[in-house]
């Protein structure tokens, strides 16, 4: 079924990839690699039905492909046999692929390499989870832990994904224009959406946009990026981003200096709001919202349902809870646990809902601080101190102190190179509660973040406490 879908996308010519040059070429023009994509899948999938046939279970198989192309053909191969795919970064070094290949006890990995010798073979056992012949599809998630965890989803839980999607933005194919790696799920949801609805599918690596060596017209196409990227491209050609039907915005909060600022420019961006385990976003703000001055995640998707759950907390006076999700997107466990029935996905998030239906996420709960008995919310106390202009970047993190429990900590980038944070402690005074205030101020170059542009809070909490020694 999927072989015979990917023969008609071919025949559609829907595939095109932005390829690095050696050259010094100013711009690059994309190729069409629909049918390349089509042999290529055929290939990949006698190879994994050779080494299916050599057992009598369900094989596993991890795809760690740099390559689009190559990427595209194993999975596509893989879930034509009905193995189970386990997706990996490339860029893995030891101690993260040790960590990874403990948890998978893989039967053969798919890298970049000669067709010839594309497939390397491991020791084979018996870690399987038994579940129906579909293909169980693992996305690798870090989560707030730091530590490689997997995802378990499907060809369905990714289609529902989709639809609800598509439903959203009224729209009948959904054409992409990918710059996020395919692995992740933010990569590999734009694929799924323009496969499944036969829309064009535009790959072009991020470096290439960066150099500015592209000049697509694509005004029909999402484009998704993370703010880091968002913040890189508004500062080099803003006029870029204005070609695109929509700017899908996720990966991480994004800073609201960045969006007064692509609101200056009138770029048609959609704060979005999911995660691995929901096969991307469930909530979405919609371009004309944001553009009217919306300042919320937007409103839930179609086949997604958001309970708030009260814990007593308030913020601006406004009561909010624990982010509670049901979703045909849902994952089905983290890899090897099954949910076993479980409906409701509890997150670590805080929020509230508007009477408009409008989404506010208020940060995660694990990163509530308690001072004194008191609960301290980051993003509120960050969002006075970004008010002031006076810093470009800003972290509120609780630090550990015998007497009060945690203490308010500010670790932040300021605009001028020697700042007066007198000046800042001033203008936050009549803005926050005396225990909300920071009580200790770091100063840094920039925030530690990870690819995706996710702060590390691991680093942030060393930072700190090397500072108060």
């Amino acid at each position: 079924m999927l072989l015979a879908h990917l023969k008609l996308c071919t025949e559609e010519n829907w595939l095109w990839y932005y390829q690095a040059q050696n050259n010094d070429a100013i711009t690059i023009k994309p190729q069409n690699i629909s049918q390349q994509l089509y042999q290529l899948t055929l290939r990949h999938l006698e190879n994994i039905l050779i080494i299916k046939k050599s057992s009598d279970r369900k094989i596993k198989i991890v795809i760690a492909a740099a390559d689009p192309i190559q990427f595209l053909a194993t999975l596509i191969a893989a879930i034509t046999a009905q193995v189970d795919i386990f997706l990996a970064n490339p860029n893995w070094q030891a101690k993260e692929w040790q960590e990874a290949l403990n948890i998978i006890k893989p039967d053969a990995i798919f890298r970049d390499r000669s067709i010839d010798n594309l497939v390397e073979k491991v020791a084979i056992t018996s870690n399987i989870v038994n579940i129906d012949r579909q293909s169980l599809i693992m996305i690798p998630t870090g989560g707030t832990s730091g530590k490689i965890k997997f995802a378990i989803h499907n060809w369905s839980t990714l289609t529902a994904s989709v639809r609800g999607f598509q439903a959203y933005f009224d729209c009948d194919k959904i054409n992409c224009f990918c710059s996020l790696p395919l692995y992740h799920v933010s990569g590999l949801m734009q694929f799924v959406r323009s496969f499944i609805t036969q829309g064009k599918l535009i790959i072009c690596p991020y470096s290439l946009i960066k150099n500015q060596q592209i000049n697509p017209q694509y005004t029909d196409c999402f484009i998704s990026l993370v703010p880091t990227q968002l913040n890189q491209i508004i500062q080099q050609s803003p006029d870029w981003l204005k070609q695109f039907k929509t700017i899908l915005i996720g990966g991480a909060p994004a800073e609201r200096s960045l969006l007064n600022l692509a609101r200056e420019y009138h770029l048609p961006l959609a704060i979005s709001y999911g995660m691995t385990e929901t096969a991307s976003q469930i909530v979405t703000l919609k371009p004309h919202d944001f553009l009217a001055g919306n300042d919320s995640s937007g409103q839930v998707l179609p086949h997604a349902k958001i309970e708030i759950e009260p814990n007593n907390d308030f913020v601006a006076d406004q009561p909010i809870g624990i982010i509670k999700i049901e979703s045909n997107s849902l994952f089905l466990g983290y890899y090897p646990d099954l949910n076993k029935g479980k409906q409701q996905f509890i997150t670590d998030d805080l929020g509230y809902i508007d009477c408009a239906g409008y989404v506010y996420i208020i940060g995660r709960n694990s990163h509530k601080i308690i001072t004194g008995g008191e609960n301290v919310f980051p993003r509120e106390v960050e969002a006075v101190i970004l008010a002031t202009k006076l810093v470009k970047e800003v972290c509120i993190i609780g630090v550990e102190n015998k007497y009060w429990g945690q203490t308010v900590t500010a670790i932040y980038v300021p605009l001028e190179s020697n700042p007066d944070i007198n000046i800042i402690k001033t203008q936050i005074k009549s803005q926050l509660a005396k225990y909300k205030q920071p009580k200790n101020w770091i100063k840094l170059n920039k925030l530690p973040r990870n690819p995706q542009g996710k702060i590390n809070y691991q680093k942030l909490q060393a930072i700190a406490r090397a500072n108060n020694r």
